[in-house]
């Protein structure tokens, strides 16, 4: 895979995607989900998502295959790959999120366009199974697209090649998908309205406060949960953003996208909010928990 063609590395085009998408969705895409996902009656297993699927859809085109994976997602369509992330648990919760975009073929194709969800992709809130099938819902618990196993994604030389290979379930996978511990006692499950506005740092994973850098932060760190799903956060130095959502329970997701990259000692509110499986209130602190239940960060309304 020839580097130059991938939106990863260029400080500028990252910058440009953020301004231009807020992460994942620009203006002009579909209307997003509500943050919310809708829990079907039956417990899923997240990890039969992974696979390559054939997407089938009102509006998809017919070609379209959907890879799921330990190291992301990917999206085949026609020229188009689109690289993204995506969250599940077994509540039956699902989030989706586009942070870049290539082109299959080089000979044959133009330049990539600016990365965004396709609105099956973008207003997908959750997922059950339906025998080796598997189905994208809405947040009120609509069929948005049906997932076929098997399918082959097709791509140029410049493609890296293990991409066009079906994934497996690795350990560290399962680990992640793995069920989240339920909330500790003192700790209240939120609901999304509960999550949106504005949130200042008040701890990190190893418990302790963050320490100012001399002379101040450039820009005070700060995460900013909104209504339409996305997120945008400083570290102190540097931008970053994507999309959230919240299930039953205090199940929580946020994809992450493009940063920029500016060293400094910075705060890692962004990590936080994309290393978080699970979400939970102690009065007007809100704590961020991984999938094996430890703390990632701590957030004051601010």
């Amino acid at each position: 895979m020839r580097q130059d063609r991938y939106v990863i590395g260029s400080l500028a085009l990252a910058v440009l995607v953020l301004a231009g998408c807020a992460g994942t969705d620009a203006p002009s895409a579909p209307a997003p989900p509500s943050p919310t996902a809708t829990a079907p009656a039956v417990a899923q297993e997240p990890a039969g998502l992974v696979g390559a699927w054939a997407v089938n859809g009102r509006g998809v085109p017919a070609d379209t295959v959907l890879r799921l994976a330990d190291d992301g997602l990917l999206v085949f369509r026609g020229c188009e790959m689109l690289l993204g992330e995506w969250r599940a648990d077994q509540s039956g919760f699902f989030l989706a999120g586009v942070h870049g975009a290539s082109m299959t073929d080089d000979r044959r194709c133009g330049p990539a366009s600016r990365p965004q969800a396709p609105d099956w992709l973008a207003r997908a809130a959750g997922f059950r199974a339906e025998g080796d099938s598997r189905v994208l819902l809405d947040a009120q618990g609509g069929e948005l697209a049906r997932l076929r196993p098997g399918a082959r994604p097709r791509g140029g030389p410049d493609v890296y090649r293990p991409w066009l290979e079906p994934p497996t379930v690795t350990d560290e996978m399962r680990r992640r998908l793995a069920p989240v511990p339920a909330l500790p006692a003192g700790l209240a499950a939120p609901a999304p309205d509960d999550l949106v506005g504005r949130w200042l740092p008040v701890s990190g994973p190893d418990g302790r406060a963050p320490t100012p850098r001399p002379g101040g932060w450039p820009t005070p760190p700060f995460a900013e949960l909104a209504a339409d799903s996305t997120w945008r956060a400083s570290d102190g130095c540097n931008s970053s953003g994507g999309r959230w959502a919240a299930g039953p329970g205090g199940a929580f997701g946020a994809t992450g996208g493009m940063s920029t990259a500016i060293g400094c000692d910075n705060v890692s509110v962004g990590g936080w909010l994309s290393a978080a499986r699970q979400a939970g209130l102690d009065g007007d602190v809100l704590v961020l928990r991984d999938a094996q239940g430890k703390e990632t960060g701590r957030l004051r309304r601010g």
